[in-house]
């Protein structure tokens, strides 16, 4: 989550260097062994270029993989003085020990790799709906989802029970987040919100970025603290969202459930938390367990365009049937005429854009990732998993 996060879903205001005093002590944009290391690898890859290029009229080379670091390099991050008045915060508004504190922020390690993934995409080929959920309405994620709802449809029914949330949308999350837990993160969270909390790269929207991680920053450490964590033990994505699900640790605080009533709220191992805590965040983010039935509908538009500044209306369902009509929006009979809807489109790259029309419990599952692919892929994913078992 991812936030969600949907991570990923939160950081400090970075300081501005005044000199090169000043620069020594505050947070590089890039590590100095980290640039060396890509220059070193810029210098053989153009070398090898050359070589490729002779040869490449013969055997296409196909594009190496990308090699993620997820140990990083040690740092001092004591040196940095944001993080030293972060260590403050902590200590005078949540009552933990300065040199405890200081100890872990002496373990840390600086992760260029979280810097690289968090920079935004460049500007490439235009959205494309079906290579989107081609990633996860897939053979191998549809078998795991079988497997995992076989093995927890108990949990799964009382989560329908209790919050209302049927349980291929609860399904449909946590398959699209880690393939049922297979693939949770490898990086220790602690590493990567010390990193992307003062050391966010150059963007728009770093100052805000960098409130969010040092807000997501202290939130582990005060989950650590609540339920006997060791801080370094808790694994997670580059962004830090943690275990099945994928939750931020600020949503694990607000959101995470016991839903097997042992004492602890255990994303990483325990199934049953984490289909109780999925269940409990869409509620909290404005699923309706009144409105039984498919979130969305397909939807045809006319020619004239009237439509389509009801795409700009935000993520949230805001419109009575007869106003979509009104601006050319058509559908099949049977929408419920009670509920309000929003309309939704899926481009299809060089194809044509799907259209639906979305209620209240769509725009729920946006809130986990603000996205309308990811909400799509969720239900879509969650539809044939319960097809596959068969209904």
């Amino acid at each position: 989550m991812k936030s969600i996060v949907s991570l990923f879903a939160a950081l400090a205001l970075a300081l501005v260097p005044v000199g090169p005093a000043a620069a020594a002590k505050e947070p590089p944009s890039q590590s100095a062994k980290a640039k060396s290391k890509a220059k070193a690898k810029a210098g053989k890859k153009a070398k090898a270029g050359k070589r490729v290029a002779v040869k490449s009229k013969r055997v296409p080379k196909a594009a190496p993989a990308v090699v993620i670091d997820y140990d990083g390099e040690h740092h001092n991050f004591l040196e940095w003085q944001a993080v030293r008045e972060f260590i403050d915060e902590m200590a005078s508004e949540h009552g933990f020990e300065r040199a405890e504190l200081e100890s872990l922020f002496g373990q840390a390690r600086f992760i260029d790799s979280a810097v690289q993934l968090v920079k935004p995409a460049p500007p490439g080929k235009p959205k494309n709906w079906e290579l989107y959920s081609s990633r996860f309405i897939e053979p191998i994620r549809i078998a795991a989802g079988v497997r995992f709802w076989n093995e927890h449809a108990d949990a799964l029914a009382r989560a329908e029970a209790a919050y209302g949330v049927p349980a291929d949308i609860i399904v449909g999350i946590i398959g699209v987040e880690t393939i049922y837990g297979r693939d949770t993160g490898k990086f220790r969270v602690l590493d990567t919100l010390a990193t992307l909390a003062f050391a966010y790269p150059e963007t728009p929207n770093r100052a805000s970025r960098m409130r969010f991680f040092r807000s997501e920053l202290a939130n582990t450490l005060l989950f650590a603290r609540e339920h006997k964590v060791e801080p370094f033990s808790l694994l997670g994505s580059f962004a830090g969202a943690v275990g099945m699900p994928q939750f931020m640790p600020g949503s694990i605080l607000k959101f995470g459930v016991d839903f097997n009533q042992d004492g602890q709220i255990d994303l990483r191992n325990s199934a049953e938390d984490a289909i109780g805590s999925v269940a409990n965040f869409l509620v909290q983010h404005g699923w309706n367990p009144e409105h039984r039935g498919t979130p969305v509908y397909p939807a045809e538009v006319s020619p004239n365009r009237a439509w389509e500044p009801l795409l700009d209306l935000g993520l949230a369902a805001t419109l009575r049937p007869e106003q979509l009509r009104a601006a050319g929006v058509s559908f099949a009979p049977g929408l419920p005429s009670e509920r309000l809807y929003g309309l939704v489109d899926l481009q299809n790259g060089a194809e044509a854009t799907e259209y639906w029309v979305a209620d209240d419990n769509f725009f729920a599952i946006t809130k986990y990732n603000r996205s309308y692919f990811y909400a799509m892929s969720v239900i879509e994913l969650g539809r044939t998993v319960r097809a596959s078992r068969g209904g």
